[in-house]
């Protein structure tokens, strides 16, 4: 019954931003730390940004002190502020428990994103 819902993904030139917003259902916030995937084309999916139920955060050391992570717990949504974009952040954008969580939900569609140089 757990769904995912990523959007706010894009086209962005170089230097630009976006926040992504990630909707979940099935009381996956409950009990979770939460995380933004990413997986580029013939990468693997790796985790980005995690955050957990209290809000401490951490962050790859790709996208530390230019992607803020944040949780709305009531309304049960994930947040990707993503600034100063690279084009080596081109990427398929998709949240998760977090790395470490017993339980992960089925993944959703991904949002794109597309950095131009």
């Amino acid at each position: 019954q757990v769904q995912l819902v990523e959007s706010g993904g894009g086209l962005v030139q170089a230097g630009g931003s976006l926040r992504l917003s990630c909707a979940a259902s099935g009381s996956i916030f409950s009990i979770n730390a939460m995380g933004w995937y990413r997986q580029a084309p013939g990468k693997q999916r790796g985790l980005v940004a995690e955050i957990t139920t209290n809000g401490a955060t951490t962050y790859a050391d790709s996208v530390k002190d230019r992607f803020t992570i944040s949780r709305d717990n009531a309304r049960s949504t994930l947040y990707l502020q993503m600034n100063s974009l690279k084009p080596e952040d081109t990427a398929v954008y998709f949240c998760n428990t977090g790395r470490d969580s017993w339980y992960k939900g089925p993944w959703g569609q991904g949002t794109q994103v597309t950095v131009s140089s």
